[in-house]
């Protein structure tokens, strides 16, 4: 079978980073929680798709069947299926403050930390110089700081517990992303990004019980507050 032309291969590699990102922004951005849920999914698919085209076979099909299909299965249980004791379907609870500004600031500063780890690691590694390492940040590597940026966003700024569930998963794959970019096909690399996302499924499926039953118990769906999220 012949080997598509470069430019063709970059062109779908960067389809696929832009889809990806967009994704991960439509699951954290949406206040409907079952579209975001259902969005959540849709990333996963992706980022499954994202380890088949880094060379990662093994990585796809955990990906897929750990993220997409477990982890999507746990983000609906929590929700709920069940018309009289399910979740509701909008997240209404008003974002964490401080707004505007300074909800950037956490996110931004551990973004710069991120970014400047993976630099080191790429001098250590190449015997490169900093800024010779900052201009052959490859693409994986970008989009990987961009999810952790909104992530670590999402984490601070969303108060409800479904959210910040969700915001913890896209978290851990723009994690696993920069680590694959920064690491190249090693297999001690591949190793731990499997036991990550292992212990992501396991964090998930924790996750998704305690919310269901906080909101069982109370009607709570955020830390500190009363039931249906009063303060």
């Amino acid at each position: 079978m012949a080997m598509l032309p470069e430019a063709v291969m970059v062109a779908l590699d960067v389809m696929l980073a832009v889809l990806l990102l967009v994704m991960a922004l439509a699951c954290l951005v949406d206040r409907c929680l079952w579209r975001a849920c259902r969005n959540f999914v849709c990333f996963a698919v992706l980022m499954a798709l994202t380890w088949w085209q880094l060379g990662s076979p093994l990585l796809a099909v955990v990906e897929a069947v750990l993220g997409a299909m477990l982890t999507g299965l746990s983000l609906f249980f929590a929700l709920g299926i069940d018309a009289h004791h399910r979740l509701p379907r909008r997240d209404t609870l008003p974002g964490s403050p401080p707004s505007g500004l300074k909800s950037w600031l956490l996110p931004l500063a551990w973004l710069v930390m991120a970014t400047t780890a993976s630099l080191l690691l790429l001098v250590d590694d190449a015997g490169t110089s900093f800024s010779e390492a900052l201009m052959v940040l490859d693409l994986p590597t970008i989009v990987g700081l961009v999810i952790i940026g909104l992530g670590l966003w999402a984490f601070t700024r969303h108060r409800h517990l479904l959210r910040r569930l969700l915001a913890f998963n896209v978290l851990g794959s723009g994690v696993f992303l920069v680590l694959a970019g920064v690491t190249g096909p090693r297999i001690e690399a591949q190793a731990l990004i499997l036991a990550g996302l292992i212990v992501a499924l396991l964090g998930s499926l924790l996750g998704a019980s305690l919310i269901r039953r906080l909101f069982l118990l109370d009607g709570r769906l955020a830390l500190g507050s009363g039931p249906g999220g009063a303060e």
